[in-house]
């Protein structure tokens, strides 16, 4: 998991990108964590652009705990001086512990008075001044470790309703032949009705966004990882009418051509 980038569009500029997996006990409530360093040269900084997963956040960073709800479109962070973000991303069953209407929430971050959870995550990341800074990958395990105990700590019991959100995410996540919403329903055994309603609980978009996304992020990481292939073949595979179509969606969503952005990848 450590090695995916997908949903970074430039992940040669990263600084330092890892994603640790959810323990079992909280694997209904995280997806994964991922966690990100850096150490910026004074007076530069270090821009990340993200096509990112359609899912709400929670994070930790800079001794404060903040709430992200899900993007609708590419975003980027300026990274200055030295820090680190530990983030899980969360599963559609853990968003009511948050926020009733996470489509209230689009776009939008809120700082968490969740003090215990920040002491607990920057204690694994920052050792006490005095003692043995562990190596990167044991910080970052325990971090996540801590943050899951967190998680855990809260004793939320899905519903089966919230269990059946998580399950949608996943389909159209993992399923590429799932197009529309009536493709995802139907694996569900269930009314694209039903999806809407679940999605808007418990994601804040709607089914048809969450399909975009997926095909839009393995757009991006086609392009990207595989320079030679024929962009036009591309977006065929992944179900789009043409090429043409899939051109609308980067510059609508992304802001440049897929084939700009492979030429910018293969510049980083």
């Amino acid at each position: 998991m450590e090695s995916s980038f997908k949903g970074v569009l430039y992940p040669a500029r990263l600084p330092t990108f890892h994603r640790v997996p959810a323990p079992e006990e909280v694997s209904h409530l995280v997806q994964w964590f991922w966690i990100p360093e850096w150490d910026i040269e004074p007076g530069r900084s270090s821009r990340q652009h993200l096509i990112a997963y359609p899912a709400s956040n929670l994070v930790v960073q800079s001794g404060a705990a903040g709430f992200s709800g899900p993007t609708t479109r590419a975003a980027f962070r300026d990274l200055t001086g030295k820090g680190w973000a530990v983030g899980a991303l969360l599963r559609p069953a853990a968003v009511p512990l948050f926020t009733d209407d996470p489509g209230t929430m689009r776009d939008q971050e809120v700082a968490l008075p969740l003090e215990d959870l920040v002491s607990a995550v920057s204690a694994a990341m920052e050792p006490p001044t005095g003692k043995t800074q562990p190596d990167g990958g044991t910080r970052r395990e325990r971090a996540a470790a801590a943050f899951a105990r967190w998680l855990a700590s809260r004793d939320v019991v899905p519903s089966d309703e919230a269990l059946l959100a998580n399950r949608m995410v996943d389909i159209i996540a993992s399923e590429p032949d799932v197009l529309l919403i009536e493709d995802a329903a139907r694996r569900l055994a269930v009314s694209p009705r039903t999806l809407q309603r679940l999605a808007r609980k418990y994601v804040g978009l709607s089914p048809s966004a969450l399909i975009r996304r997926r095909r839009l992020q393995d757009a991006a990481e086609r392009a990207r990882s595989d320079p030679t292939a024929d962009l036009a073949a591309i977006a065929v595979e992944l179900g789009y009418a043409d090429h043409a179509h899939l051109t609308n969606d980067f510059r609508k969503y992304l802001g440049f051509t897929p084939s700009t952005y492979r030429r910018s990848a293969g510049e980083s």
